[in-house]
């Protein structure tokens, strides 16, 4: 897999659509920036960097071996937005757990739906570009 323009326009545009619902869910909806216990600006950096990762993650797992069985784009990115967004949900959840009290089952249904529709958003934009975005192939000496 090449690391050209197609990678980091659609890495980065990923990362700040993921990044942009996530504001607005998290900042506008839900207020949750209210409790934070640090600085605002702590936290949106941190956030960044965070979805950064999570671009790169999705990325690579969106062109895995075993993600090539689903012939597919559209159903490929659906299933890789799916799994990711799963799969961080996960990692959120055990992290947060200890400074969140009264999680209902609700709460947790709510959050891990929003998750995987945030990471499939952003696996969409990735597939648009990376399908989007031509590059010159080099051929080799």
């Amino acid at each position: 897999m090449k690391l050209g323009k197609r990678f980091f326009i659609s890495w980065i545009l990923s990362a700040l659509t993921m990044f942009t619902l996530f504001y607005i869910w998290h900042g506008v909806f839900l207020n949750d920036f209210k409790r934070i216990q640090f600085p605002l600006t702590w936290f949106v950096t941190f956030a960044a960097f965070t979805y950064l990762i999570f671009s790169a993650a999705i990325y690579f797992l969106f062109e895995a071996r075993i993600m090539k069985w689903f012939d597919n784009i559209w159903v490929r990115g659906l299933v890789c937005g799916l799994v990711s967004g799963f799969s961080f949900f996960m990692i959120a959840t055990i992290v947060n757990i200890s400074i969140t009290k009264n999680l209902t089952k609700e709460h947790l249904i709510v959050d891990c739906v929003w998750q995987m529709v945030e990471q499939s958003f952003g696996v969409l934009t990735m597939v648009i570009l990376k399908y989007a975005i031509h590059e010159k192939v080099l051929e080799e000496v």
